[in-house]
């Protein structure tokens, strides 16, 4: 038995793999993209000198909000619709909440209501 193939059929063996290795990295492409594009995001915002900073900011769903008290003052932060609360934060104390779905969510300090500020949450 001959094991010797013509340089035509060897060409087209080459060809049909080159095709074939491009499908592939094709097809892989999608998922290594998907994977990159969704990293756990975190957005820090401080609560000093009365006010929350910055007071509007705007994310992607599954971002993390961390508010850190900045003042010498007891602060809360409480969404609007009651979807999140926390508890008196003393100085240095953090509250967070992970934003999962799109929306305008407005919040303000229960103990001083005239400190408000506004999560945007939007795909991008």
């Amino acid at each position: 038995m001959n094991n010797v193939i013509s340089r035509a059929t060897y060409r087209r063996f080459l060809a049909r793999a080159a095709i074939a290795l491009a499908a592939c990295g094709a097809l892989a492409t999608p998922v290594i993209h998907s994977i990159a594009a969704s990293p756990s995001r975190t957005v820090e915002l401080d609560i000093a000198k009365f006010a929350f900073t910055p007071k509007e900011v705007t994310v992607v769903p599954g971002t993390k909000v961390v508010w850190t008290n900045r003042d010498e003052t007891p602060h809360t932060v409480a969404s609007n619709d009651k979807s999140f609360a926390s508890k008196g934060l003393d100085t240095d104390d953090k509250f967070e909440h992970i934003f999962d779905k799109e929306g305008d969510f407005g919040y303000i300090c229960t103990v001083h209501p005239f400190m408000t500020g506004v999560v945007h949450v939007r795909k991008q």
